[in-house]
C-alpha cells in the first residue's frame, strides 16, 4: 500500500456562518509542498435516512421538490439532526413519522457513509425499518411539501435503472438495505 500523506491546514476561517449554510475557507499545504489558499469546506449537519418497508413488502418513499436542481425526486425519508440533541436512530424514526405518518417498532443500522468527503463534513446514517404502519398525518416543516409513495420491493431496482430513483443516499440505502435483508443479517 502506498504511503499517502494527509494535507496540512495552515489557516482556517469561517466565511459563511448561517444556520442553513456554513462554509469554511482553509489554506492548506499539500504533501508535495504546494499551497492552496482557497480550499472551501461545507460544514453540513449529520443526516439520518431510513428504509421503511411495510408488511406488504412495499417501500415507503417520499416525492418532493428539490430547488437546487429544480425538479422532483423520489427519496427515502431523511433529515438532518444534531448529534448533541438526538441520536441518529431517533432522528431517523422521527423523520419517518414527520414526513410520512408511518411509524416502526424497531430499526436496524445498515451503515454510516460519508456524503461527499472531498468538500462536505457530514455523514449519512442509514437505517432499516420493517413492518412500518401509517398511524398519523404528516407533520411537515414550512419548506416541505411531500407526497408519500409506496413502491413494491420487487420494482425498486428497475426504477433505479430507469432513473426514476436517482438520489445517491437513497440508492445506496436501497442496495445496502435490500442486500442486508437478502443475507438475513
Amino acid at each position: 500500500m502506498k504511503n499517502l500523506k494527509k494535507w496540512t491546514t495552515l489557516t482556517s476561517k469561517m466565511v459563511l456562518d448561517h444556520p442553513w449554510c456554513k462554509v469554511r475557507r482553509d489554506e492548506i499545504e499539500l504533501p508535495n509542498g504546494k499551497i492552496i489558499d482557497d480550499y472551501f469546506v461545507n460544514l453540513k449537519p449529520e443526516v439520518a435516512l431510513i428504509l421503511p418497508i411495510t408488511s406488504n413488502q412495499e417501500i415507503v418513499f417520499v416525492r418532493q421538490y428539490r430547488h437546487a436542481v429544480g425538479d422532483f425526486f423520489i427519496e427515502l425519508p431523511a433529515g438532518s439532526f444534531d448529534p448533541q440533541q438526538e441520536s441518529a436512530e431517533v432522528a431517523a424514526v422521527r423523520e419517518l413519522a414527520e414526513e410520512t405518518g408511518y411509524v416502526t417498532q424497531a430499526v436496524r443500522k445498515i451503515a454510516t457513509l460519508y456524503d461527499k468527503p472531498s468538500k462536505d463534513t457530514n455523514q449519512i446514517h442509514l437505517f432499516l425499518a420493517e413492518n412500518v404502519v401509517q398511524v398519523q398525518e404528516q407533520k411537515l416543516d414550512i419548506t416541505e411539501e411531500i407526497e408519500v409513495i409506496l413502491i413494491p420491493v420487487t420494482s425498486v431496482l428497475e426504477k433505479i435503472a430507469q432513473g426514476e430513483i436517482a438520489v445517491a443516499g437513497t440508492v445506496a440505502a436501497l442496495f445496502l438495505g435490500l442486500n442486508f435483508l437478502k443475507s438475513g443479517k
